[in-house]
């Protein structure tokens, strides 16, 4: 198995980080602190890991 695989295959659907990022600015009701906004970016990043995941999964 490549590293590559074993890297999708531990990725969290982006559906499931798609509702941590919405809880985040719920909870927040303003602008992010910073620690907020460094697990914003955490998230994001995840997310985009789960689309691309999904598009290769798709293919």
């Amino acid at each position: 198995m490549s590293a590559s695989s074993d890297a999708s295959a531990s990725v969290r659907p982006a559906a499931v980080v798609n509702t941590e990022i919405r809880a985040l600015w719920a909870r927040a009701g303003r602008a992010l602190s910073p620690a907020e906004q460094e697990e914003y970016q955490r998230l994001l990043v995840e997310w985009a890991a789960a689309i691309r995941a999904d598009v290769v999964e798709a293919a």
